[in-house]
């Protein structure tokens, strides 16, 4: 039975997110969704919360799990008994950094394999940055992430009252 880790800081999720899980489902028999925790991140959303958002994105999907982790992917992908890590590329761009990692995770274990993954087109400018920044500036993130998440966000960048 392969299982894949499919890592990432989720902050938050969007659809595009979303779209690699399934595809992901596609090719391996089991998904664990990592919400990293690295507070180093400065990340707009607490573990717990990203968690959350994770779980209701994609938690009724058959044969997903979604876990907090902390420390080297290799570690978490050995305790987890995971062969595969799943990434996701949405342009050259990511190309390079995407490869660094990956070597570096075939140096630090030589089981790890990375599998690449393209999101549906729609998804291919998606970025978690992005959406972010679309709502600190009150733009519309409905359709690039689950309504829960774009409450979330509208929440987070309401302006302080005095």
């Amino acid at each position: 039975m392969t299982t894949a880790i499919y890592p990432g800081s989720f902050d938050p999720i969007t659809y595009g997110h979303v779209d690699l899980v399934k595809r992901g489902l596609a090719i391996t028999d089991r998904l664990i969704v990592g919400v990293l925790g690295n507070p180093s991140k400065r990340p707009l959303f607490t573990t717990a919360e990203r968690l959350d958002q994770v779980r209701r994105a994609v938690g009724g999907l058959p044969r997903v799990r979604v876990v907090a982790f902390d420390g080297l992917l290799v570690d978490f992908l050995r305790a987890s008994r995971a062969q595969i890590i799943l990434r996701g590329l949405r342009a050259v761009s990511d190309f390079e950094y995407e490869f660094q990692l990956a070597l570096m995770n075939r140096r630090l274990n030589r089981k790890a394999e990375t599998v690449f993954l393209m999101p549906a087109e729609p998804y291919t400018y998606l970025s978690s940055s992005i959406v972010k920044e679309i709502a600190r500036f009150g733009g519309n993130v409905r359709g690039l992430v689950p309504p829960h998440v774009a409450t979330a966000l509208r929440r987070a960048h309401r302006p302080a009252r005095d």
